[in-house]
């Protein structure tokens, strides 16, 4: 069964930056719901799957769904869990 996306609050400032610093950057994944991460990001030839998680609620509001729980262990590729624009910058630099 398919479940509504939802997509947090920090989602586009951190497209944003990621853009800013050279990325390309997909966001539509997050409409597809169902655990598939919110965001493909490429830069330099790489390219990883990034779910962004809002940083700012707490820790019980931020943790994985069920869903994502299940997608990312059988996902075998390169993955980010973000918070924020700081964390999704220093992900991309290790790309």
């Amino acid at each position: 069964m398919r479940r509504a996306a939802h997509i947090d609050s920090n989602q586009s400032e951190i497209v944003d930056a990621l853009r800013a610093a050279g990325a390309f950057v997909e966001p539509k994944l997050a409409r597809l719901g169902e655990g598939i991460p919110d965001l493909i990001v490429g830069i330099r030839g790489k390219t990883s799957l990034f779910e962004i998680k809002d940083g700012k609620k707490p820790p019980s509001k931020r943790s994985l769904t069920k869903d994502e729980q299940a997608w990312h262990n059988a996902f075998t590729g390169s993955l980010f869990i973000v918070e924020s624009v700081e964390q999704a910058l220093a992900a991309l630099a290790t790309l």
